[in-house]
Order: structure tokens, then C-alpha cells, then sequence
């Protein structure tokens, strides 16, 4: 038999856009005209037969610091969003959002956007839950209110947690650099460490380009785990992400760069 009910974690993208206190006329996008009849955007009844289709929500992480709900809208251009929810900790936007789609087909086409850029930045789209579209709103309103919800409710260990618990080994990858940055801003960055030119090795793809990543090698782990300190700060109008590294993770980074 088709599924013909609603989504089994609670309702449709568009009651998720309701609940978001948006305003969303059936059967069309929030964020302009539907794109219309079409195999390719809307839902295909036999493509769940036998099981309820999963909610339509997927993650984003990467996102330039400036980014508005209109660049994720042409972004996903064609499909229909319902809702954009940007994550932000203590206040400061993490680069992170969540994206309602109308139809759970959309998301497999959303997919299809993963490391695409949004300006200069090139972003990731993962699959995702309604539970964790819901902590996220959860998450939005603490921060609002002063509050985060680390301190106020218990809960698994998150991504930030999972940085500040790796082990340093004295290498860091910097991820969302400007492809125009050379070793002279990577020193600056770090200005309060000692490093070196030869310490710092940018990323390349197969055509030779920069992929706005980077690894430095510190003089030692006590020197990489104080480096980050600068997580998520801006070098010029990008800010950048830090992540604990080893040298073998940059010896297999280089290797495929060659």
C-alpha cells in the first residue's frame, strides 16, 4: 500500500513551517513560486511504498558568516523551502542551519548541492532528522533568552564538545580560508604563536585550485590546542573554522592534492 498519511517524527515540512510561526500558502514555497508540476521536485507517490516517507529537513555547515535565508533559497534554487533555521552559540552565528523542504523527495536533489560554494565558501549538506531540527529550535530559543542549552538541559556530547575533547598531536586543519589567502595572513592569524612558513601547507584539488583549507603543524600539542582559542574567528570578512588534526589526516590531504 502507499503511504498516503502524514510524516511518521511528526507532521510535513510545511506544519514544521507553521510551527515556525511562518506563513506558508499550500502549494507554494515561502521563498517565492513553486517550480510546478514536475517529477523532479515534488513528491513521487510510489517512491515509499510500504513505508512512511522521512521528514524533509537537511543540515547545512560552512555557511559564510553573513549568509541570509535568501542566499540558502537561491542556494537550493527550484526547490521549495519552508523553512531556514540559522544555529547560533552565545550569540554568534556557527555557520550552521537546518532547511525544511515541502516534499522528502527534495532533500535527495539537496544532496546534490553538498560542497557546491555559496559565494566563496563551498558548504556541506547532510541528511538530517526532525529530532534534531527540534533541538535546534530548542537550542535558538536558550540562546535568545542568555541561556545555552550545555548548561540547562542534559544531552549527548555535541560537535563543539567532540572538538574540545580530541587529543592534540600539534596539527590543526583550518577549514573556510579565502583562496586567496597565502601563509603571511596564516601567520597572522596565529600571531600570539611561533610558527614558520614551512609549517603551513594549503590543499589543493585535482585541477590545482585551492579548496580553502588548510594544515599547520605547531611545535607541539600544548601550542595547537592554545591555537584554538580562534576557532570560528574571522580572518578578513571569512571566518574560520579549526579542527584538531594529525600528520597522517595531512599527509593523506597533500597526497590528494598531487
Amino acid at each position: 500500500m502507499f503511504y498516503r498519511g502524514k510524516y511518521p517524527d511528526g507532521g510535513d515540512g510545511r506544519e514544521m513551517g507553521a510551527k515556525r510561526q511562518r506563513l506558508v500558502e499550500q502549494g507554494s514555497s515561502f521563498y517565492g513560486t513553486s517550480p510546478g508540476p514536475s517529477f523532479m521536485y515534488n513528491p513521487a507517490t510510489f517512491a515509499y511504498v510500504g513505508q512512511p516517507p522521512p521528514f524533509p529537513v537537511v543540515k547545512l555547515r560552512g555557511l559564510p558568516f553573513d549568509c541570509a535565508e535568501a542566499d540558502v533559497a537561491e542556494f537550493f534554487h527550484g526547490l521549495d523551502i519552508v523553512d531556514v533555521l540559522f544555529v547560533h552559540k552565545y550569540g554568534k552565528f556557527t555557520g550552521e542551519a537546518f532547511c525544511v523542504f515541502g516534499y522528502p523527495l527534495q532533500v535527495d536533489f539537496a544532496l546534490q548541492r553538498n560542497r557546491q560554494n555559496m559565494g566563496r565558501r563551498y558548504v556541506e549538506v547532510f541528511r538530517s532528522k526532525r529530532q534534531e531540527y527540534y533541538k535546534a529550535i530548542a537550542g535558538e530559543v536558550f540562546d535568545a533568552r542568555g541561556g545555552s542549552p550545555r548548561r540547562n538541559i542534559p544531552r549527548s556530547k555535541s560537535y563543539d564538545e567532540g572538538k574540545d575533547s580530541a587529543e592534540h598531536t600539534g596539527v590543526l586543519r583550518l577549514r573556510g580560508l579565502p583562496f586567496s589567502a597565502g601563509k603571511d595572513d596564516i601567520i597572522d592569524f596565529f600571531k600570539d604563536i611561533v610558527l614558520s612558513e614551512d609549517s603551513i601547507h594549503f590543499t589543493m584539488n585535482s585541477e590545482g585550485r585551492p579548496t580553502g583549507e588548510a594544515f599547520v603543524e605547531f611545535a607541539n600539542a600544548e601550542d595547537s590546542e592554545a591555537a584554538m582559542a580562534k576557532d570560528r574567528m574571522t580572518l578578513g570578512s571569512r571566518y574560520i573554522e579549526l579542527f584538531p588534526s594529525s600528520h597522517e589526516e595531512l599527509d593523506e590531504a597533500l597526497a590528494r592534492g598531487r
